[in-house]
């Protein structure tokens, strides 16, 4: 088993979870570098991770070092820019969520990537628990059924001071609101189980938060193979949990958590007289894996060792992104749009808010400020 030489660019709140993931995999991974524009909380990372490799810039660090991967836990505004100097070093990336601000960036790294020798991944770690990789798999063979109806919430909550952060709520550097950078992990999940999505009519609306972005959005989705979702992003709910639901021709299956999920957080209900079928087919194979970024680490370094290209992939990352660019085009234009409409030509795909939101010319008002901190606040 190989040790693969990693580094982390960004050393605030998600940089730790990578680095306590990659500690766990059992001698997988040495983190050899890091890098932050501030001293000193570069410093307090790598002296708690025992990293011996501290510089100031990605710039600095791809130049005198050669890790097989950079992990990117910076800011969404830094990341294409940050991604594609990986790229053009013949360095590996996996980037947290969002990967990029719009689709043009991501067809920007997609033409990079094909000539670089390298890989770029999405860090979408739900899609890596063994309930979602089982469920995956009985969908694949059929085993319950047409998927007809499904419900994908993310009903999280984020006071007014979540938003002090100078980059958050705004599309210029973090390209979105609960569409872009919180609930796209549920739906992405959603999206890798249910396939190909062709038509989404959605709304989205500024109701509370002092953000240029939307603090709400939902939507209703139409699949290729037939099944209709709606999907619910919020950031205004104060009982929080995130929660999918499948209903197939045989079982309706059921997860719901917070921010990640575990075999016990999975419900499976069948339907009369498929009892005993749909009892074995949930009882067979994966089980165990709990979602989460240790989970998509192991089957990175996999990758890695067997040369392939690294889960979840360019091509996989943009199908998602281009499900976000289709909901808020079709939210600001009050009007169905389809898997492939959005192109070159349209002003969603070099921008989220195309044109500019409803409420762009409108001043925010913020809530009432609440004295409660975010949950988890480092993993939104």
């Amino acid at each position: 088993m190989k040790t693969f030489r990693t580094a982390i660019v960004g050393t605030g709140g998600i940089a730790a979870i990578h680095a306590e993931n990659l500690t766990d995999l059992g001698g997988r991974a040495e983190i050899v570098a890091a890098a932050d524009v501030d001293p000193d909380r570069l410093d307090a990372f790598c002296d708690r991770w025992d990293v011996s490799g501290r510089y100031p810039d990605l710039a600095t660090l791809l130049r005198e070092e050669r890790p097989d991967v950079v992990h990117l836990c910076t800011p969404p505004g830094l990341h294409k820019e940050q991604v594609l100097a990986c790229l053009t070093a013949g360095v590996n990336v996996l980037c947290e969520k969002p990967p990029t601000l719009s689709l043009s960036d991501m067809d920007e790294i997609a033409a990079v990537e094909k000539v670089s020798g390298a890989h770029f991944a999405t860090v979408f770690q739900h899609r890596f628990g063994s309930a979602a990789v089982k469920l995956r798999r009985l969908v694949a063979e059929g085993a319950f059924g047409r998927p007809l109806v499904a419900v994908c919430n993310t009903l999280w909550y984020r006071p007014v001071e979540y938003f002090a952060v100078p980059w958050r709520g705004k599309w210029e550097i973090e390209g979105g609101g609960p569409t872009m950078g919180h609930g796209i992990h549920q739906f992405d999940l959603l999206l890798s189980i249910l396939g190909e999505w062709e038509e989404i009519t959605a709304v989205a609306a500024r109701q509370a938060r002092p953000t240029a972005t939307e603090d709400f959005s939902a939507g209703m989705v139409r699949f290729a193979n037939g099944a209709v979702a709606s999907i619910v992003n919020s950031l205004l709910s104060p009982r929080e949990t995130s929660y999918l639901r499948f209903d197939f021709e045989y079982a309706t299956v059921e997860v719901e958590h917070l921010y990640g999920y575990g075999d016990e957080n999975w419900k499976v209900t069948p339907a009369p007289g498929h009892e005993e079928a749909v009892r074995l087919a949930w009882e067979s194979g994966e089980s165990g894996v709990p979602s989460g970024h240790g989970a998509q680490f192991t089957a990175l370094f996999d990758a890695l060792e067997a040369g392939e290209a690294l889960p979840v992939t360019v091509e996989q990352s943009r199908a998602t992104m281009e499900f976000v660019a289709a909901t808020y085009a079709s939210a600001f234009s009050g009007r169905a749009v389809r898997r492939g409409e959005i192109g070159p030509d349209s002003a969603h795909y070099r921008r989220m808010d195309g044109a500019g939101a409803p409420w762009a010319a409108e001043s925010p008002e913020p809530s009432e400020p609440s004295a409660a901190a975010p949950t988890e606040e480092a993993r939104a």
